[in-house]
């Protein structure tokens, strides 16, 4: 197990689930999807559902694993969804996925001041995720 140190956080990197917003996982769902890739448990620290409830996975205090390359630097946040009914890439947060996520950046912020808010694909850019551009979106939280 990696340790994650506080002043080492440059990122909060924003991820979806690439499920359907009809799918609503829960926590013990994308943590079987993990362990089934041979992770030693969920990769990010936090699921927001569908109705907008956070859901805890990794503790803060320890790496996760959900950006290669970035991992021992962040700390991740999902939403379940990222999939349109026509199974393509898009913004599904629902309202209450909006103000959950609104409200736990803005705590994390706090937490880890010296990070920035992103998305997975400004760190990965073979990836869509989270299917919206959420350096743009939280960008005033980031300069807090």
């Amino acid at each position: 197990m990696n340790i994650l140190k506080k002043e080492d956080v440059k990122y909060i990197v924003v991820h979806c689930t690439a499920t359907r917003p009809r799918n609503d996982v829960d926590i013990y769902e994308v943590n079987k999807w993990h362990l089934e890739r041979d992770f030693e448990m969920i990769g990010y620290h936090y699921l927001i559902k569908v109705d907008g409830t956070i859901e805890h996975g990794r503790p803060l205090f320890m790496q996760g694993a959900h950006v290669r390359g970035f991992n021992d630097k962040s700390i991740g946040v999902c939403y379940v969804g990222g999939i349109d009914d026509k199974g393509k890439f898009a913004d599904t947060r629902t309202d209450q996925q909006r103000a959950s996520l609104w409200a736990l950046l803005i705590h994390l912020k706090h937490r880890f001041p010296q990070a920035i808010i992103v998305g997975h694909h400004d760190l990965n850019r073979y990836k869509a995720c989270p299917c919206f551009d959420a350096k743009l979106a939280y960008a005033g939280i980031s300069q807090m």
